[in-house]
């Protein structure tokens, strides 16, 4: 049994129970112990909601369609704070994709599509089957392996028969690698077994879905260093005029990508959308046009040309998807604002950018304009230096 003991004020302000115990046979024992209140925590009402306010039909009340027919209600999450909440860490994102396309690629098993050759003896099988005078040394810096490592992979192959070395006639310290009759067959073998595999990935996807699947491995081989993909054929892309719905798209990607890429607040999505609301209101199509490149359905780029006086014409918002950078879009977009402009009769274009915006920069520069003013400023949070660009025509 237990029975509190309230404080006494000039004893300060610990408390103490006391604790009753009786065995059989003996008498009772009582034993002053710290008290610990035995309550759970209350447990937290769940935060109200929050009514926010009422959505009503056309026509005034008692008017059919009138009044009140809904109640818009928002609840606030004080827990997940899922209004406000900001972009979940990538590092786990990152690591499940790791394990997914890893066990995809049947990576984890033991021999690497079912032959005897782990990942990293298949990837140096590789490279000596491309690479001609192949050593080890290029061979470490290539694929980032420590020497000792790669010198016991080297030596098994040797022994397997895979592989044969030969003086360097430029450094008798080195020696040069090649694969022998042997190592190229079994190189073959795995080549075709990986290619395969791939084609039976590949099999599942419609054909817009893979070019989506090319496209995402593209852009993570590019923002992690990779180096450039090699030239493919030229992509066919359609350019024309807007349609009821670009002008959205234009906004949003622009206000999008330049946060992403340049860290620019919503203050320059503001900019972006007054440019194009005074584009849609004033549009003049005789000596303004707004071009979109397109592919398979989807917008891949945009620009603007917007009269500034009867004699100079102004390149604006000019934007290229990340999936269709490199593909020389942004350059086909200004060439047509210059050949629009000259048939439209202007003498000059100008355009007005930001020193950072490199790749933008190159486009104009090839495409004949000159810079002739920078000026620093303060915008979109951010110091910036704005320049002004232009073109005789």
């Amino acid at each position: 049994m237990r029975r509190r003991v309230r404080p006494n004020p000039d004893e300060g302000k610990d408390r103490f129970e006391l604790c009753r115990f009786k065995a059989q046979g003996f008498s009772v024992l009582e034993i002053a112990v710290p008290w610990r209140s035995t309550r759970q925590p209350r447990p937290q009402r769940p935060a109200p909601r929050r009514w926010v306010g009422w959505v009503r039909t056309p026509g005034k009340r008692g008017e059919a369609g009138g009044g009140l027919v809904d109640k818009v209600i928002y609840i606030h999450d004080t827990v997940n704070n899922m209004s406000g909440a900001k972009h979940s860490d990538p590092i786990p994102s990152l690591r499940r994709f790791n394990r997914f396309y890893t066990r995809q690629i049947g990576v984890l098993q033991e021999g690497l599509l079912e032959t005897d050759f782990s990942l990293t003896e298949s990837r140096v099988l590789y490279e000596l089957a491309h690479t001609a005078e192949a050593t080890a040394k290029a061979l470490c810096a290539e694929l980032g392996l420590d020497p000792g490592y790669l010198s016991r992979i080297l030596r098994a192959f040797e022994k397997k028969g895979l592989l044969r070395k030969s003086a360097s006639p430029g450094d008798g310290r080195e020696s040069l690698l090649d694969l022998t009759p042997k190592g190229r067959q079994a190189f073959a073998t795995l080549n075709a077994r990986s290619s395969q595999q791939i084609a039976a990935l590949l099999q599942k996807l419609s054909a817009a879905e893979q070019k989506q699947l090319i496209d995402a491995t593209g852009a993570i081989e590019r923002l992690l260093g990779g180096p450039p993909a090699p030239p493919q054929a030229p992509d066919l892309y359609l350019l024309r005029s807007h349609q009821p719905g670009d002008m959205g798209w234009v906004v949003h990607r622009h206000g999008l990508l330049y946060a992403q890429e340049w860290g620019y607040d919503e203050q320059f999505e503001a900019l972006v959308a007054a440019i194009v609301a005074e584009f849609i209101q004033n549009y003049n199509p005789k000596r303004e046009r707004c071009w979109l490149a397109e592919k398979d359905g989807k917008v891949a780029g945009s620009v603007f040309l917007v009269e500034k006086s009867k004699t100079v014409a102004k390149l604006r918002l000019l934007l290229v998807e990340p999936s269709a950078r490199g593909r020389g879009i942004g350059r086909l977009l200004v060439e047509e604002c210059i050949r629009f402009a000259r048939q439209a009769g202007y003498k000059k274009v100008a355009l007005w950018t930001q020193s950072e915006l490199q790749a933008a920069r190159r486009v104009y520069k090839q495409a004949g304009f000159l810079l002739l003013q920078k000026k620093p400023h303060h915008s979109w949070g951010k110091d910036l230096v704005s320049e002004i660009w232009e073109l005789e025509l």
